[in-house]
């Protein structure tokens, strides 16, 4: 045999070697390497996360790891790893799921109607990275409440409920962040103006706003009972609402889960800066958090003469409104008999 026989030879199975060796690869990285039954699931890379987390992350949701890994190396993902949220879907392949990796998918948070800064704090640090005592304590931030004309009291009011597109890695601060812009996206020029109108700030509206919010779920109602709380702050007359009253039970007794259906005459004299019975004007803080229509109502209220209200037994979740006292009395003695027959006590 000659030599260049021999060379051909050898070249034969050097590239037959290449052939095969190249169909292996291309299978391990373009075969399914999923192991979960879902259509789909996210895996959540905390931040500065190493590989090797990462690997222990994703290992329950691939099949075979070393292919993962063996396609991970050749991408330079262990140099380049990202935190974040990621979406695996079944039957993915070996490169999919490493491209995966390097596509965070942001989360759709929502929050509404929070009583608290810290149960708004544990609400958001249930839906992304940043766990609710380090987003409480940049709420808090004093330079940062002093620089936006908050203090603690009312910091509530900067939160507009809504749902919002932000990435689950996103920090406490860049939370805060994206908050405050929402909250000056919001309060444009035409409702600061709105606001100012009714002799009302944007904080103040908030705080008016979550009083409306509490006194009816039903939204066509709301700027109603805005006017009738509206007329009595022009008239001096204490706004006399009662979720303010139950807002400050709550506090005093630090027990916020507990459920209040009816307020009696002694929660009335009470000392607290939230009773509206004993302070006249605005408490100093928002009792929950408004939803917008609340805050509509306030900014667009219904003109009318009444200046009282309460629980209709006709039109559940409904009020009856009155202009004089001796009206009012006639439709709170028909409420109290009815609340009474209920058995209700607290």
């Amino acid at each position: 045999m000659n030599f260049k026989k021999i060379i051909s030879i050898v070249s034969v199975v050097i590239v037959t070697g290449l052939i095969v060796y190249g169909f292996i690869l291309i299978k391990q990285i373009f075969s399914a390497n999923t192991k979960f039954t879902e259509q789909e699931v996210f895996v959540y890379v905390p931040t500065d996360a190493s590989y090797e987390a990462v690997k222990k992350i994703v290992s329950p949701y691939v099949e075979n790891i070393d292919r993962f890994e063996m396609v991970a190396n050749k991408m330079s993902y262990p140099e380049n790893v990202k935190s974040g949220r990621f979406l695996f879907t079944k039957g993915m392949n070996s490169y999919a799921l490493v491209k995966a990796m390097r596509a965070n998918i942001p989360v759709k948070l929502a929050f509404n109607n929070q009583e608290r800064l810290e149960n708004f704090a544990g609400r958001v640090g249930s839906q992304i990275e940043a766990d609710s005592l380090s987003l409480l304590t940049s709420f808090k931030d004093s330079i940062f409440l002093k620089e936006n004309g908050f203090n603690e009291e009312n910091v509530l009011a900067m939160f507009i409920p809504n749902t919002y597109e932000i990435y689950w890695n996103t920090s406490a601060v860049k939370f805060r962040e994206k908050m405050i812009k929402e909250y000056r996206n919001f309060w444009n020029t035409e409702r600061v103006a709105k606001a100012k109108k009714q002799g009302l700030t944007p904080i103040e509206a908030t705080i008016l706003a979550s009083i409306v919010h509490k006194e009816s779920v039903k939204k066509d109602e709301r700027p109603r009972i805005a006017g009738v709380y509206l007329n009595r702050l022009r008239v001096g007359m204490p706004l006399q609402a009662d979720p303010t009253v139950i807002y400050a039970i709550k506090k005093r007794d630090n027990d916020f889960d507990q459920v209040i259906k009816r307020v009696f005459y002694n929660d009335l004299t009470m000392t607290s800066p939230y009773n509206t019975y004993m302070n006249t004007g605005l408490p100093p803080g928002p009792i929950a958090m408004p939803d917008i229509t609340a805050l509509e109502a306030v900014l667009n209220p219904e003109k009318n003469d009444f200046l009282y209200f309460c629980a209709s037994v006709d039109r559940f979740g409904y009020h009856e409104f009155a202009a004089t006292l001796k009206e009012h009395n006639v439709n709170a003695k028909k409420y109290s008999d009815w609340i009474n027959s209920q058995g209700v006590k607290r």
